[in-house]
């Protein structure tokens, strides 16, 4: 059915390539707002610091696991000033930090409802979580190193590892397959929540290997720059969101709306 027929915007079809090209473009585009980006993602590496000190010094050890993991599934709403970073970009401007922290068009109901959804999710995967490691061992583990032994050296820990990594995934997929299209769409304020969920959901299934690979090239990338101490995010977070730009607009074609909307 055409676009005229469902409302919905028309879906392109793309080969298992593409993600290498929207990561390679991702990068091009970070060494063209090179200073907004890094302030960009180093304000996001400080939050994620603070909120990593006070969840340790609270002794919230499993928490702090499931945090760093869920990061990935609410960090498509926290990248919009890297999608209209894109966006102007493209357009042929140069942004700037005022630019991207303050997205005008990113204060709107629709972004909140995406938002709620995502938390909604979130709290799905915390509950897994806890209920994983529940019943995979009856002891408590206070420190970190004591819960880093018992997931790498216990086989009570190896199978609570294992399942969770499954049950996580296939929430991790849902949340992005819902998310991946929908965010950056609805930087165009005449899209709603409901037919931009639907187009991502609608992407995700036309180009399910192509998505599939972007979302472990997503959580490949989010996990090096987690395991440098948050660090390596200050780069690969603000890449990542230009890629993530380059994908919304390689997978759905521009619509006239979209065009006057850059425009505007």
């Amino acid at each position: 059915m055409t676009q005229a027929q469902t409302g919905l915007p028309d879906v392109n079809a793309v080969g298992l390539g593409a993600p290498f090209g929207w990561l390679a473009g991702g990068w091009r585009d970070f060494t063209k707002a090179v200073g907004p980006c890094l302030i960009y993602g180093a304000l996001l590496v400080a939050a994620s610091l603070g909120l990593t000190a006070a969840l340790y010094h609270a002794g919230a050890i499993r928490v702090l696991f499931v945090v760093a993991a869920g990061f990935m599934l609410v960090a498509p709403i926290l990248a919009m000033g890297l999608y209209q970073t894109g966006r102007m970009l493209e357009r042929g401007e140069r942004p700037r930090v005022g630019d991207i922290l303050f997205v005008k068009s990113a204060i709107r109901q629709d972004l909140f409802i995406l938002g709620f959804a995502l938390f909604l999710v979130y709290s799905v995967w915390v509950e897994m979580a806890h209920l994983v490691y529940g019943l995979s061992t009856h002891k408590f583990h206070k420190t970190l190193p004591e819960f880093v032994h018992f997931m790498l050296a216990d086989p009570e820990g190896h199978n609570m590892v294992m399942t969770g990594t499954i049950i996580g995934g296939i929430i991790a997929f849902l949340a992005f397959s819902l998310v991946v299209v929908s965010a950056p769409m609805l930087l165009n304020t005449k899209s709603n929540v409901f037919v931009a969920t639907l187009t991502s959901l609608r992407t995700v299934a036309t180009n399910f290997l192509p998505m599939l690979l972007w979302g472990i090239m997503i959580v490949a990338l989010t996990v090096l720059g987690i395991v440098t101490g948050f660090v390596g995010l200050i780069v690969t977070f603000p890449v990542i969101g230009l890629a993530s730009w380059r994908a919304y607009r390689d997978l759905v074609p521009s619509s006239e709306g979209d065009v006057a909307a850059a425009a505007g």
